[in-house]
């Protein structure tokens, strides 16, 4: 009889190429995506050594963080952003790598346009220099991220060295509540793991919680285990899977349609596989959730408080300490009280349109508050931004007073024009609110697009379920 085995063994054993000696193993790589921030050096190196990709049909190229989101057709001011979008545009153009350049209907973000493509599909390997490419775990798949040394490798080679990681289950059982969210989901996993509490594991997110997840709503869970110090998040193949792939534009069609569904069916995990760990979770434990602290683990629900000194263990309180004094916050104060300056919607955590559609039902009919100094919608891709165009979403925002814009990472780590100003609160649906993150100075609270929308509306946050 078989050994049961695991998604992640599944896919670490079908691309395994060799086990070494020093317990690492070389791992072949099914797709590459590439960015304009983590490639130059990979591109020059390549050339330095008179090497050229092992295989153009597998990589895809986008210039994602550095494109400005507003007067694109006045081209980029800040000269390094300006350098590194040229430089990846004419390696690929050099080399016969597919590239989507910032007027191409279908540039976004890496982890937006490669799955509304089916680019990204069950049973594959993907590589990314950018740390939320587990993102693409939700279609079990192994995904995840990698340095610029490690993209010179792979565009050699289409190989890899890595060492296995460890496995974890989440099994999430129950109904999520109303206004509750799978990126609330994602932050009360991290709030009880900790920032590092996933590190050297691949999680995989199990239960019938999981299985009514949307595909966009499981891209934010797996894109989010990132920060529970995970290197991969994993879904299982099941019917939404199936049905959200049908028909895209990079998914086999016709009879190769139906091998491929059978294959991709088999990127489960097999029942009495074990896993290094487990942990359960209830649905209905789960409440919108507001991060207060400069780490996604630093968070309480709507209704809670910043927690007081005597909550926080020991081992944490000096970096507790330097969390309130960076965020200006005071121990106890009620989340609710928290104003803002900036609200801003987007990122390759919640820029899909089912995040817009979702925002836009609350902001519907309502005004952003005269207090909030800016309140940007920015879409995941140029496909994304069409869709919510073709469905009214962009005239709910603005009629509102959101500011809408073209598809890029935007504000999620202020590598372009979208940032913070020092001192500066945002609400924001991105995946970091480290110390600077979205701006030198700037103090950002991780929340849902639900929660961001409401926030942007009342001028504080508020919880949603009462809107």
């Amino acid at each position: 009889m078989a050994e049961a085995k695991t998604l992640f063994q599944k896919l670490w054993d079908s691309h395994r190429v060799v086990d070494l000696d020093d317990g690492e193993a070389l791992v072949y790589i099914d797709r590459h995506l590439v960015n304009e921030v983590t490639s130059p050096q990979a591109f020059e190196g390549l050339g330095r050594r008179g090497r050229k990709p092992w295989r153009v049909d597998a990589v895809l190229a986008a210039a994602d963080h550095n494109v400005p989101t507003l007067m694109r057709s006045q081209g980029i001011s800040d000269q390094l952003a300006l350098v590194q979008v040229r430089a990846l545009a004419s390696n690929c153009q050099a080399l016969g790598i597919t590239h989507y350049g910032m007027d191409d209907a279908r540039q976004g973000i890496l982890h937006v346009i490669a799955p509304e493509l089916g680019i990204t599909q069950p049973g594959m390997t993907i590589a990314c220099g950018d740390s939320h490419t587990s993102t693409h775990g939700a279609f079990g798949a192994l995904a995840f991220g990698i340095g610029t040394s490690d993209i010179e490798h792979l565009l050699a080679s289409q190989c890899l060295r890595m060492r296995p990681l460890k496995t974890l289950r989440i099994t999430v059982s129950g109904t999520l509540g109303k206004g509750v969210s799978s990126k609330d989901l994602a932050l009360g996993i991290i709030a009880r793991l900790g920032a590092s509490g996933g590190a050297g594991h691949a999680i995989e997110f199990a239960g019938d919680t999981i299985e009514s997840l949307s595909m966009e709503a499981r891209m934010t869970l797996c894109n989010m285990s990132i920060e529970a110090g995970a290197r991969v998040g994993l879904v299982g193949v099941d019917q939404t899977t199936i049905d959200y792939l049908q028909g895209r534009v990079a998914v086999p069609s016709g009879d190769a349609w139906e091998q491929a569904q059978a294959y991709w069916r088999e990127f489960v995990s097999d029942e009495g596989a074990r896993f290094d760990r487990e942990l359960a979770i209830s649905a209905e434990s789960i409440q919108p959730i507001v991060t207060w602290g400069t780490s996604p683990d630093m968070s309480c629900t709507i209704d809670g408080r910043v927690p007081l000194p005597e909550d926080i263990e020991p081992t944490r309180r000096d970096s507790y300490t330097q969390a309130l004094f960076y965020m200006d916050l005071c121990p106890g104060m009620a989340i609710s009280d928290i104003r803002l300056d900036k609200v801003f919607i987007g990122s390759c955590t919640n820029a899909r349109i089912e995040d817009l559609r979702i925002a836009a039902s609350v902001v519907k009919g309502q005004r952003v508050a005269s207090s909030i100094r800016q309140a940007l919608v920015v879409p995941g891709s140029g496909m994304v931004k069409a869709q919510a165009e073709a469905e009214g979403l962009d005239r709910i925002f603005v009629d509102a007073g959101f500011e809408w814009r073209e598809p890029g990472c935007s504000m999620c780590l202020g590598m372009n024009e979208d940032r913070l100003l020092p001192g500066e609160r945002c609400a924001s649906t991105s995946n970091r609110n480290f110390e600077g993150r979205q701006g030198a100075g700037g103090r950002s609270h991780l929340v849902s697009p639900a929660m961001a929308a409401a926030a942007a509306i009342a001028g504080h946050f508020v919880d949603v379920r009462t809107c």
